[in-house]
This record gives structure tokens, sequence and C-alpha cells, in this order.
């Protein structure tokens, strides 16, 4: 009830009529008179913290992983490779878990924000994994492209 207040300038009858709750109920909330909300008004308050709190915490998690954490990328997909010849396989479903250092989850959200497409999303997505894991950060392999096909699974992990 407090963070809603504080939301809200705090304004305990704006609190009020958007819980549809009386604004001396909301107040004996915030002095800690009452405790336990009735279920109608639990349903109402975690619903309006939810809808307020949870674009902050995303909001964060992200920023971390562009600047210091990186994402987790769990990916199940044919990846086929251009490359001098006779220097890999054919493409085959693959199944990887791997970090993704910041530059490259910087990069994923950039695209997202600027209202790129899933194809280019995946485009990018390939091009990061070309270079953590089949180029190994330009330690081999510097001349394979990696293209993302027949995508089966794809989960991030803030």
């Amino acid at each position: 009830m407090r963070y809603l207040v504080r939301q809200h300038q705090r304004s305990t009858r704006r609190v009020a009529e958007l819980l549809g709750a009386s604004q001396r109920t909301v107040e004996r909330y915030v002095k800690n008179q009452i405790k336990t909300p009735r279920p109608q008004l639990a349903d109402r308050l975690e619903r309006e913290v939810r809808a307020r709190w949870q674009p902050q915490i995303r909001a964060r998690a992200k920023q971390t992983a562009a600047t210091t954490g990186g994402i987790m990328i769990d990916i199940q997909a044919r990846f086929g490779y251009t490359a001098a010849p006779g220097s890999t396989d054919d493409a085959r479903i693959r199944h990887l878990t791997l970090a993704l250092p910041p530059q490259h989850a910087a990069r994923l959200f950039q695209a997202q924000q600027a209202g790129a497409d899933e194809d280019d999303l995946r485009h990018i997505a390939a091009e990061s994994l070309g270079e953590v894991y089949f180029r190994d950060n330009g330690h081999r392999a510097h001349s394979l492209k990696v293209e993302l096909t027949d995508l089966t699974d794809l989960e991030f992990e803030l």
C-alpha cells in the first residue's frame, strides 16, 4: 500500500479510488493499523503493484545484462555454416546453452527496442552465437559465418 501511495505522489485519495476502497482505509494500511487486506482488496492491490513494479525490475535486469552481466541463451535450432570448402560439416540440429557477453545482450536489446522484427533478431542471435561459440571470441574459425534456421526452441534468461 505504501508503494502505491508513493507512486501517486503521496495521495491516499488517488490510491483509494484506484483500489475501490475508502481513503481512510488506505491511511490505516499506511499507518500499519490494518495489516491484512480482504481477499478482493488484496487481489486489486497485488495487480496494481505488479503492473507498476515489474517494468522497473525488467528494466534494471536488462540494464545489468547489457552492461555487466550478459544473458544466458538456450537454443535448439539448425546451424549452417558458410566457410572455406572442407573446413566444416553440414548444418545440423544443435542444442546450445551458453552465456552471451554484455555487448551481445546490449545489441539484442537495442534492436528489440528499435522495433526489429523476428528475422532481424534471429540474425543478431546467430551472429552472437557465431562469435561466442563457433569462433570462440576470435580464437578460431575466423571466416566462419553462422546461419540459424529451423528454430525449435529459444529462451533467454537475464
